[in-house]
């Protein structure tokens, strides 16, 4: 049953969970605790396992995860125990990049039909799909049954694509255009935009160059400070590492 007073977050984690736990069934480990999962996830054992409790009791204390089984049941969690077929619209370079990552079908997401709205894309045939015209995609979706769709194209279509999407049964979407889309509340999206995964990492590396000057600031002003009333440069204490 879907809860949705599940953060967004724990969901996202356990996507890294599950395949950090698929690494360890290859490598032959059936059994791990959630301290090392949470390490090797890169998050607090303690968060892992509060994620893990929003779907129930996993594990046994003093003793860890079996790995297949909770890979198991993470995986039915996500919704991964079937085959997800996708379609595309935009055979642009981003749909061209996204229909060569060769994760997608690894984990279950196929991308079976290509649309786009430009006629000199019509006919071009990309990893063995063709791309078709965007007046038979309603059609198309109807009869296969896709339930998932991907937009990377133009702003200025987008959101005409969206709503063809929609109309033609489509639960969830996901969109690399950089503009905003409106759907029905009834409709998963997930907007992708990589620059602001930039923000985020030019942020990080932004408040460490600012703490770093601030403690340097810091020793300098120590430093004059102490000059100024003639103090010994024996005196002073060794500034630490930063």
């Amino acid at each position: 049953m879907y809860n949705n007073k599940i953060p967004r977050a724990t969901i996202l984690r356990l996507s890294m969970y599950y395949r950090n736990l698929q690494r360890l069934l290859r490598k032959g480990i059936n059994v791990i605790s959630s301290a090392d999962l949470a390490h090797y996830t890169n998050v607090n054992p303690a968060q892992l396992r509060k994620d893990l409790s929003y779907f129930g009791k996993f594990g046994v204390r003093g003793v860890g995860y079996k790995v297949d089984q909770l890979a198991m049941s993470i995986q039915g969690i996500l919704g991964l125990s079937k085959q997800w077929q996708m379609v595309l619209i935009g055979a642009n370079q981003i749909g061209q990049a996204l229909l060569q990552y060769g994760q997608f079908e690894k984990r279950g997401y196929n991308f079976v039909s290509i649309f786009d709205f430009d006629d000199a894309s019509i006919g071009r045939t990309i990893g063995g799909i063709p791309v078709r015209p965007i007046t038979i995609l309603e059609d198309t979706i109807k009869k296969s049954g896709i339930e998932l769709g991907v937009i990377a194209m133009s702003n200025e279509k987008a959101q005409d694509a969206a709503n063809m999407l929609v109309k033609a049964g489509i639960k969830g979407i996901l969109n690399f255009s950089f503009g905003r889309i409106d759907v029905p509340d009834n409709i998963d999206i997930r907007n992708v935009d990589f620059a602001i995964f930039l923000d985020t990492m030019t942020y990080a590396i932004s408040q460490r160059n600012e703490t770093k000057n601030y403690k340097i600031s810091e020793i300098t002003s120590d430093f004059d400070i102490k000059n100024k009333f003639d103090v010994p440069l024996t005196s002073m204490p060794l500034p630490c590492a930063v």
